[in-house]
């Protein structure tokens, strides 16, 4: 008898962090990377546009950044780590279509400076986060 379930595989990339608002982050050098994950994109469907913030704005961990709008909703974005906006993904301003085929790639939102690590080790590693989605749809 198998005791692996071959559906639990997670699609949730090993190499970043999530938050319960299901944000995504990326720790790259000295640059965190923001998106969505495909749980989120699952549940707005096909997303139609997406609201940055703005280079050189400061946030802090839950401070919202933006918006993201779907045929289903509008969602706000937060910033699941502190720091500066060092770089918008602009391909989305005329792509928003991006996020839905590929969240943890092209479909990145914005860059922050990576001088909270503290706020980065908080967050729920894949296995957590895979969890945590789980037990939201039961």
């Amino acid at each position: 008898m198998r005791k692996e379930n071959p559906e639990a595989v997670s699609t949730f990339p090993e190499d970043l962090r999530y938050t319960k608002d299901h944000e995504w982050v990326r720790l790259d050098g000295g640059v965190y990377t923001v998106g969505i994950t495909s749980h989120a994109t699952e549940q707005l469907g096909d997303v139609t546009y997406v609201e940055m913030p703005e280079v050189g704005a400061e946030f802090g961990v839950g401070d919202e950044v933006g918006t993201v709008e779907s045929v289903k909703a509008a969602s706000d974005v937060y910033a699941p780590v502190g720091g500066q906006v060092t770089e918008v993904n602009g391909e989305l301003e005329d792509a928003p279509e991006r996020v839905n085929e590929s969240p943890f790639e092209a479909g990145w939102f914005f860059k922050l400076d990576a001088s909270a690590l503290a706020d980065f080790d908080a967050l729920m590693n894949a296995g957590a986060y895979e969890t945590f989605v789980q037990g939201l749809d039961h």
